[in-house]
């Protein structure tokens, strides 16, 4: 579905009036005025919001993945850059972004979504980006713009209490936090803050002695950001976990693994904790970890991307059990706090160990007589570029205009959702749960009959399952993971525009797609047999 054909009546880049039955003339020096005109703004404005708003309002009747192949964009549009604007070029533009754009995209937004984590998304998060965008400042230190700098201070402390984080992770509290893209920024960010306070321990030379630790289910990020801080590819510990736990990090395993590398005069160095693993949302038992990895002086972060949002929730707490004695810990608000991409809070308990492994002479051009004498925040020194975003504005006006309450009310609406989904796989014989909900996450198979091989042939059996379920033009959109050898399909709930119904339809789907299969294994083998 394309949006409505007013779409077509756009008129941006027409001329300016004459004023005043002058022949209007155009320089140089007025286009490049006109870029940022305050009246083109709002004219071109309403188009964008009134795009996106029809956009919104059809999104339903998109097909959630598109059916295209490689190059298929590339082909359409032209190899250079225009040298100069079309006529009416920002209207033409939009028609591209409707006519070619949209439909190779995947629409995240999508009621029908379920892959993968959800990228939330709301009004406000939306016009915060836009409001953020349109100021456009640069807060690499306080003096650069110090109302964004304390903004950010505010917002990490107030999303912080929100998640019931212990205090000490807080300025509050003697720790501190800031906004960074993703997970992944934050882990290296951590890592990087790790190794330098290793290392001014044991001495630099002894960089190839460090070794950091997570399981087989924590997110890639991890080992890049290893590779990036400079750790050795083999000394990335990936510790099995398994079904009977849930996937969760063993801390007797653990236990075993560090002592084995300090057995052999290597130096434990970061332990990379999971809430909500990517394939299972399963979660690491935090207060037994970090009693393990203490004595070894390991830094402890927490990764809790997607199910970080989660504990805005008071009935969610338990999952974060023992988080008093980690060292940092980040989740990402876009992905179900209404926070749209990106907003990646993180927080740290020891703020100048990262300012000591991030931060930069400061040099003249950057000083400021107004921040002298005072311990300002300049968030430069707490991530890996000077360049950065206002992010903490789309943050605030999210907190501010659906409160916690509304938070809650968002995450458990989609925590319902997905145990009413739970309760449909179990009523059905067929199909069999890998592991128990956890938030809003279900990970779900279809058995495979004995007389059609039965664990020989289940893997294959659901990978056929889940390319019918998503080839169903109409039908929901769905994500796989495989642990333990056994391959899954996953529901993630989470968009914004979900409800009951499209949970109830997206089963029929699968449940009649199942059907399907089964139907057509059945003639297969008894023209074999």
């Amino acid at each position: 579905m394309a949006p409505p054909s007013h779409c077509h009546t756009f008129n941006g880049g027409a001329p300016l009036p004459p004023q005043n039955g002058a022949i209007s003339v155009e320089t140089p020096a007025t286009q490049c005025a006109r870029m940022l005109d305050a009246e083109e703004f709002r004219r071109q404005g309403h188009q964008v919001v009134d795009f996106i708003a029809d956009y919104l309002a059809g999104l339903g009747e998109y097909p959630v993945h598109p059916s295209v192949t490689p190059g298929f964009l590339r082909r359409q549009l032209p190899a250079d850059a225009p040298s100069r604007p079309e006529p009416d070029a920002f209207a033409a533009a939009l028609r591209d972004v409707r006519d070619l754009i949209l439909p190779g995209l995947t629409h995240w937004q999508s009621p029908r979504h379920f892959a993968h984590f959800p990228a939330s998304s709301s009004t406000v998060g939306a016009l915060g980006e836009a409001l953020a965008a349109g100021i456009n400042v640069v807060p690499f230190t306080w003096a650069a713009s110090p109302a964004a700098t304390e903004l950010e201070m505010v917002v990490v402390d107030w999303l912080g209490k929100a998640l019931h984080l212990p205090e000490s992770l807080l300025f509050a509290g003697g720790g501190g936090g800031t906004i960074l893209g993703t997970s992944c920024e934050a882990i290296l960010c951590a890592l990087v803050a790790a190794r330098d306070r290793k290392l001014a321990e044991i001495g630099g030379k002894r960089i190839g002695d460090l070794v950091v630790y997570g399981s087989d289910q924590t997110h890639f990020a991890f080992r890049k950001a290893a590779r990036i801080a400079g750790i050795q590819r083999d000394h990335c510990r990936e510790i099995p976990t398994y079904r009977d736990d849930m996937f969760a990090l063993s801390p007797a395993e653990l236990r075993a693994a560090m002592q084995a590398d300090v057995d052999e005069g290597l130096v434990p160095l970061f332990l990379c904790a999971t809430v909500g693993t990517t394939q299972t949302t399963a979660v690491d038992p935090i207060r037994e970890l970090c009693a393990v990895a203490a004595p070894h002086g390991v830094w402890i972060h927490v990764d809790a991307a997607y199910a970080g949002s989660a504990l805005v929730c008071p009935e969610f707490r338990d999952v974060i059990a023992g988080a008093e004695a980690v060292d940092s810990f980040s989740m990402n608000a876009h992905k179900w706090l209404l926070a749209n991409n990106d907003c990646c809070a993180m927080w740290v308990k020891t703020p100048s160990a990262l300012v000591s492994a991030l931060g930069t002479e400061q040099e003249y051009i950057l000083k400021d007589a107004a921040a002298d004498g005072h311990d300002v925040v300049d968030y430069k020194d707490w991530s890996t570029t000077l360049t950065r975003r206002f992010r903490a504005l789309k943050l605030w006006l999210v907190l501010r205009c659906y409160g916690v309450e509304g938070l809650r009310e968002h995450v458990r609406s989609h925590v319902r959702m997905a145990a009413a989904f739970e309760g449909m796989v179990r009523a059905d014989a067929r199909f069999e749960l890998v592991t128990p909900m956890r938030f809003a996450l279900v990970c779900f198979r279809l058995r495979s009959p004995e007389k059609y091989g039965g664990e020989k042939t289940v893997n294959e059996l659901n990978r056929r399952l889940l390319e019918e379920v998503n080839t169903s033009s109409s039908g929901p959109y769905m994500s796989s993971g495989k642990v333990g050898g056994v391959y899954m399909l996953r529901c993630a709930v989470g968009s914004t525009l979900t409800e009951e119904r499209h949970v109830r339809e997206a089963w029929k789907v699968v449940q009649d797609r199942a059907t399907s299969l089964l139907r057509k294994m059945e003639i297969i083998y008894s023209v074999l047999g």
